[in-house]
């Protein structure tokens, strides 16, 4: 076992981070707590925690590079998102493997080099095909035995942050965080 911020991790889920160059992230339930505000004109909130915005922004100062993938359709989303640097942004996906495989091609990657965070079986079918699969703390049961790691943190509360928190330190990063909340 490896010691992090977090608690002990397994040496082979650090192995596993050692390799990531891509983490792909749900958003709901994810970057969210899974809940959707909706005003009465029509509006659609959502909360966003700082904290993974730092953890973004760190890994990618670090090279890692950042996609999501969700099933929703949300201008919150593209907002934030782009706010973030992230330039792989990929809403109303009915076939989130299809875009997984497209995001290998385009950046010339294998799936040992991905990470991929979910929340719900929507997420499964790319989380079974890449290096690291992460589900949340508070995700559906039925992913959790396919996951090689699970947050300590709930989805929206900061398990983003706690993932980039890992591969910067199983990639030796860690000391060096930059970032910056957005």
């Amino acid at each position: 076992m490896v010691e992090t911020l977090y608690g002990p991790v397994s040496e082979e889920v650090m192995d596993r981070a050692t390799q990531i160059r891509l983490l792909i992230c749900d958003v709901d339930g994810v970057f969210s707590d899974g809940r959707i505000y909706l005003g009465n004109n029509g509006e659609e909130l959502k909360a966003f925690h700082t904290r993974d915005g730092f953890g973004i922004k760190a890994i990618q100062n670090a090279g890692i590079a950042v996609a999501v993938i969700t099933g929703r359709n949300s201008a919150i989303v593209e907002r934030r998102m782009t706010a973030l640097g992230v330039s792989h942004i990929h809403q109303g996906c009915e076939d989130k493997v299809a875009v997984y495989q497209d995001l290998l091609t385009q950046l010339n990657l294998t799936p040992e080099a991905c990470a991929y965070i979910g929340d719900d079986l929507v997420d499964l079918a790319v989380m079974k095909q890449v290096g690291l699969a992460v589900g949340v703390e508070d995700a559906h049961p039925a992913l959790l035995p396919h996951c090689h790691y699970r947050t300590r943190i709930r989805g929206g509360f900061g398990a983003v942050r706690e993932l980039c928190d890992l591969l910067l330190q199983a990639q030796g990063n860690l000391a060096q965080a930059k970032g910056m909340s957005v």
